[in-house]
């Protein structure tokens, strides 16, 4: 695709309103001069432009994972994925970012929810949820209350929870506080109900804590 590129742009919104692609897909965007990178680009989903940062869909990637590799990020691009955390950063840093939770029932109902202004720490600040501005949506608001966390890996603990490492227990990584309203990260289940609460893929404000989605998607957006 250098041929279709001969220069990188910054996002996938660049790439859109420039109309080098017109369908959903992987692209090659330029974090900076000299971070070129390979980005799921959801052109579709209310307005397109969209940089996907994380996707879950049925478990074919394992999620309880260290440190170091939601550092880097891993899985595919076309399926499950987590981008990494030094790439959101450096995407979140540069400008003003809109982040949009996507949310997919085992019944095929779904819900959304966006924020107007998120930011990322980079890791001497342990990926801290700076900023995540303004809700709007129909997931409700599960997000506020870890504004301002750290992020947390089983074998990275961060959280505020002094009896317990929440990314162990919970089996997954977020940023935690003590614990949470919200978790994509944690270990995937096939049926939405759990014996064990609050393990799963959560959003407590739309499906409460005992009821696992099937799918979730993060993407962001410059504003």
């Amino acid at each position: 695709y250098y041929l279709i590129f001969p220069f990188l742009l910054p996002s996938c919104a660049e790439i859109q309103s420039e109309h080098l692609a017109h369908t959903s897909g992987i692209f090659p965007i330029a974090l900076t001069p000299c971070h070129p990178l390979d980005v799921y680009c959801d052109l579709g989903t209310s307005g397109g432009g969209w940089t996907v940062i994380q996707r879950r869909v049925d478990g074919s990637v394992d999620f309880y994972r260290g440190w170091d590799e939601y550092k880097r990020g891993f899985g595919n691009k076309e399926g499950e994925f987590w981008l990494g955390l030094d790439n959101i950063h450096a995407m979140t840093s540069q400008r003003r970012y809109r982040v949009r939770f996507d949310l997919e029932d085992f019944g095929g109902n779904t819900r959304y929810a966006e924020y107007d202004d998120f930011r990322v720490g980079d890791e001497a600040a342990k990926y801290q949820l700076v900023s995540i501005g303004t809700y709007s949506g129909t997931a409700g608001d599960s997000l506020a209350y870890h504004r301002g966390g750290y992020f947390s890996t089983p074998d990275r603990d961060n959280d505020v929870k002094d009896s317990e490492s929440c990314a162990v227990r919970f089996e997954g990584a977020w940023w935690f506080k003590s614990c949470f309203f919200s978790h994509l990260n944690c270990r995937y289940h096939v049926t939405p109900f759990n014996k064990l609460t609050a393990h799963g893929i959560i959003w407590f404000h739309w499906l409460i804590d005992r009821y696992s989605l099937m799918k979730s998607e993060i993407k962001v957006r410059p504003y």
